[in-house]
């Protein structure tokens, strides 16, 4: 039985001990490693070992009793959150390192966000109860407060499928049938072990257990409970399908692509198919290797439930599904800070942004992108902990000396009203026209398409490549240039000339229409918010309050649990990203603050980003809102205020 389990934690809490212990338990390893002695077998980059935490997210294989386990060590960090993400797609079960000692923090609770996302059936274990300060009991109340009331405490109540009488009546509370079974005829074990394990499986139940993981003190009996509890029924027969969780390059720049097989099996030469279905590649598999910390074998063919990597595959991007899987995850940690790249005069532009393509290849959430004009590359990230890797990530593969000029916020634009947006291309030779309605869409819903077209207008193909050009690429707003996003767009009509119709033409009708359609309707600048929850001193609640409001930011109604109050609502990134530090430093490290990216709103301050970004709308050399007509055999530019008046379905 193939199983595939990820260790996933808020940064310090002793993640990556706990695997190497784990490892060494099931004698995969000689000896369980440390971060702090740079030994560990799963942080086993340089970047990872010089600062001590975990970046990437890599795999390690053991075998416990009748299963082959493999087992994902993710970043703790909040800066790395996107790589922990993309690992948790492919989990079958996944363990949370929780500190005896600091409790809940606020990363924990998105990583927990993300694993009910995904609804992937989750273990806790409480670690470092050895250390001074650790309050077993404080902290299962910390996670049935703060996560969930469904927890239940496995480390001496359940022993080989035997359960003792709290967790036996813990678990008939949470079946009815069995629950009537309990006081008509009392436990039975049997009986009592199989819904434990379906209740786990259906995320109804979520076991806990503590120990140190530095002194091995509970790993070996967490373990023999997590084998029990746990199974998977992957089917080999059939066609394959799997999903892409990590893509790399090898020292000679071979693309290596990380799949988990869901069904079937994969060979080497095998073709596979993925991608959208009018986009779909086929591609052989040149060679398939399995992973184990930074070693390998080849092998000639995986089955469903295995993690492995294959070469061959050069189009396939992480998240894609392959085979049977046609759709791609859509990744909720998404960066809000945009950052230059700055190099040393010496260095060859262009060769530099293809090291960064490579990199974006790799992690995608970096959305590498080249501004032509000023010849500028520019990389999204998460804080400043990502530059700082990032700078010598890129010394250390590409031997390249590079620095970052102070991240900004992201922003996105939209609009606040309807229009309908017209755009002509008729340059000598060409013919084109579209017409686009242009409605607001729902926050946080991206841009939408409609079709209301008819085929006598034009051609499905042209109705379909118009859709085509929508979705191609980001498209810019006129505020500042920012990426449009959260409008309905609807395409209405258009024309095409039989003989001077040519590629690219609707492409440029498409542009023009959607920039003209803009320059009518109402424009509106957003920024990224957080969602906060933040836990503080009954007596610092007010401090807190104040400091939201100062940021711009709304709060629902505080909540007490005893002499804590828990604070929620939303706050602009721009006012609130450094604000973690200010809240330790006022409550002396004991307050607990969570920043979840949620989405975009309003902009607090639209007047003072729009003058500080300088954005002109007219001078945007890949946008222009006007449109171009033919007469006597010449093209001319008309400008967007009369373009309709010129458009031969309009007069």
């Amino acid at each position: 039985m193939n199983k595939t389990i990820g260790i996933v934690a808020h940064v310090d809490a002793g993640k990556t001990t706990f695997s190497e212990q784990l490892l060494f338990y099931t004698n995969s390893i000689k000896h369980g490693g440390r971060v702090d002695h740079q030994d560990a077998f799963l942080d086993s980059h340089d970047i990872e070992r010089q600062r001590g935490i975990t970046v990437f997210a890599d795999q390690a294989m053991f075998s416990y009793r009748d299963s082959n386990y493999n087992l994902i060590d993710t970043p703790g960090h909040v800066d790395f959150s996107p790589e922990m993400e993309r690992s948790i797609q492919v989990m079958d079960y996944a363990i949370i390192i929780v500190s005896a000692v600091e409790g809940i923090e606020g990363h924990t609770e998105t990583v927990w966000g993300l694993l009910q996302k995904y609804q992937v059936p989750t273990f806790f274990f409480i670690n470092k109860i050895d250390r001074v300060g650790a309050d077993v009991d404080a902290v299962m109340k910390d996670i049935q407060l703060n996560l969930t009331q469904d927890v239940c405490n496995i480390t001496d109540s359940f022993t080989d499928g035997v359960m003792k009488e709290e967790l036996v009546e813990f678990v008939a509370e949470r079946n009815e049938l069995l629950l009537d079974h309990y006081m008509d005829q009392g436990y039975n074990q049997d009986l009592w072990f199989k819904t434990m394990k379906d209740l786990f499986h259906d995320n109804k139940v979520f076991p806990l257990a503590c120990g140190s993981a530095l002194h091995g003190v509970g790993v070996e009996s967490f373990m023999k409970k997590v084998d029990q509890l746990t199974a998977t029924d992957y089917r080999s027969q059939g066609p394959f399908a799997g999903r892409v969780y990590k893509i790399r390059h090898d020292g000679n720049g071979t693309r290596i692509t990380f799949i988990k097989a869901l069904s079937g099996t994969l060979r080497v030469r095998d073709e596979i198919e993925y991608g959208k279905p009018e986009d779909s590649v086929f591609e052989k598999i040149t060679s398939i290797r399995i992973y184990n910390g930074s070693t390998f074998k080849n092998v000639n063919q995986v089955a469903a439930g295995e993690l492995f990597a294959v070469t061959g595959l050069s189009l396939a991007s992480v998240g894609d599904g392959l085979g049977l899987i046609k759709e791609s995850s859509v990744f909720d940690m998404i960066p809000t800070l945009k950052s230059k790249v700055t190099f040393e005069p010496t260095v060859n532009i262009k060769e530099a942004l293809q090291y960064f393509k490579t990199l974006n290849v790799e992690d995608p959430s970096l959305d590498v992108s080249w501004e032509e004009r000023s010849q500028e590359i520019h990389v999204h990230v998460m804080g400043t902990i990502q530059l700082e890797v990032l700078v010598q990530l890129v010394k250390d593969r590409f031997l390249l000396n590079i620095t970052f000029e102070k991240p900004e916020i992201l922003y996105k634009e939209t609009i606040g009203t309807d229009a309908i947006g017209y755009g002509h291309f008729e340059p000598l030779g060409h013919y084109a026209e579209v017409h686009l309605q242009l409605e607001p869409g729902e926050r946080n819903s991206g841009i939408t398409f409609d079709n209301r077209c008819h085929a006598d207008d034009l051609t499905v193909g042209i109705q379909n490549l118009i859709r085509h050009h929508l979705f191609e690429r980001e498209h810019h707003g006129i505020l500042t240039g920012s990426p449009l996003t959260d409008i309905h767009v609807t395409l209405l009509t258009g024309r095409a000339h039989n003989k001077h119709t040519s590629g690219g033409d609707f492409r440029e009708a498409t542009y023009r229409a959607l920039r003209q359609g803009l320059e009518k309707a109402e424009n509106i600048l957003l920024e990224p918010v957080y969602l906060f929850k933040i836990r503080v001193d009954l007596d610092q609640m007010g401090r807190v309050l104040s400091d939201i409001q100062q940021a711009h930011g709304s709060f629902d109604s505080p909540k007490t649990e005893g002499d804590k109050a828990i604070l929620t609502g939303l706050v602009p990134v721009a006012t609130f990203m450094d604000y973690s530090s200010q809240l330790a430093s006022f409550t002396q490290g004991k307050g607990n603050i969570n920043l979840t990216f949620a989405g975009y709103d309003l902009c607090h301050n639209p007047k003072e980003v729009i003058e500080r970004t300088e954005y002109n709308k007219n001078a945007d050399p890949d946008y222009t809102s006007s449109s171009i007509f033919c007469s006597k055999g010449q093209g001319y530019t008309v400008t967007w205020e009369e373009a309709e008046g010129n458009m031969h379905g309009l007069q």
